[in-house]
């Protein structure tokens, strides 16, 4: 079952926002400030929250570390008493939270509704940042458990589902697909040593710790294909895939990412690059589910707003075609010898 929609109030950087997402695939641009990691992590809490032994209001503050634990500051900032309110949709399922900018106890200053359906039907989620953690993973899962180290959680839950076993059975036609591909870029397969992981290829067994970090981001994603937690009826939080990634490899990313959603995986990726952006457009086709969300600050309000769109041509504003139209024309300046196109 996927997400279909997200309303914020006076959260983080909000004030207003709601969005409709995609069945498949949703794609966040917009410059830096515009509150997009912020939905991915409040999305990827909610679906954690499904789970039997997961609350929301701890998952938001376990993905966003505020100070001193204080969830009372997620609230948009303001001189006066104050609320946030944050709802979650999937088809006519509803998870509601509102706490004010004063909240401190998770249980008494917290209000909360709809909690009791949303965890009968579990969501398997992922939120792969953008940090790789592979090549640091030995003994970090144990020390998070305990000590107080300043991590988000999501880098644990994503080692937690690298670490997964296999799947029981023989593997289906489109995951060996998926398999077969990412092999090829990678040059080799993965595989785990007392919880370090390596990459096995013509050399010998590699560890992560030598290997480049674009193909570390490769190994990950093979994993997670490989071990089933990738799979139909999962959603996938990306942020910044291309972070470390050479531009030769981002369509094989692309054409991965557009096959999970064929195969109902919902997907959510915030990016700031356009080849990722022009990748998805040259190929995609007319019957992948699609969604590009630009965010932008008003210039009369300085709030977040968003333009919802179908196409990458659509996309307005666009700093990222913006940068590149400007980076383009100062060249042709320059070769010109300062004199204008």
């Amino acid at each position: 079952m996927t997400l279909s929609k997200i309303k914020l109030t006076k959260f983080t950087a909000f004030e207003d926002l709601e969005l409709n997402f995609s069945p498949g695939l949703n794609i966040f641009v917009g410059a830096n400030g515009t509150g997009k990691t912020h939905i991915l992590k409040t999305a990827y809490a909610a679906c954690e929250a499904a789970k039997p032994d997961i609350q929301f209001a701890d998952k938001l503050l376990k993905v966003f570390l505020p100070s001193a634990n204080q969830i009372g500051r997620l609230v948009k900032r303001s001189k006066v008493s104050d609320r946030t309110s944050i709802e979650v949709f999937r088809n006519n399922l509803k998870l509601n939270i509102s706490f004010s900018n004063h909240a401190v106890d998770l249980v008494k200053h917290i209000k909360i509704s709809g909690d009791t359906d949303w965890k009968r039907e579990p969501i398997e989620s992922i939120y792969i940042p953008p940090k790789d953690m592979l090549s640091n993973a030995q003994g970090f899962r144990s020390l998070y458990k305990k000590r107080e180290i300043h991590f988000e959680e999501f880098f644990v839950d994503i080692l937690d589902l690298a670490y997964t076993p296999l799947l029981r059975g023989p593997m289906d036609k489109n995951r060996s697909n998926l398999l077969r591909i990412l092999q090829e870029q990678m040059e080799g397969k993965v595989l785990i040593k007392n919880e370090e992981f390596f990459l096995r290829n013509k050399q010998g067994n590699l560890e992560f710790s030598l290997l480049a970090e674009g193909i570390r981001k490769l190994g990950l994603l093979w994993l997670l294909i490989q071990n089933g937690s990738l799979s139909n009826g999962s959603i996938l939080f990306w942020d910044e895939p291309e972070v470390n990634l050479n531009p030769k490899m981002i369509g094989t990313i692309v054409d991965i990412l557009l096959e999970l959603q064929r195969n109902d995986t919902q997907i959510f990726i915030a990016t700031h690059d356009y080849v990722v952006l022009k990748e998805i457009d040259l190929r995609q086709i007319d019957t992948d589910n699609i969604k590009f969300y630009a965010l932008y600050k008003d210039r009369e309000t300085n709030e977040i707003r968003c333009n919802t769109v179908g196409r990458f041509i659509e996309i307005h504003p666009s700093s990222i075609s913006e940068t590149l139209s400007d980076l383009y024309d100062r060249d042709v300046r320059k070769t010109l010898g300062g004199i204008s196109p």
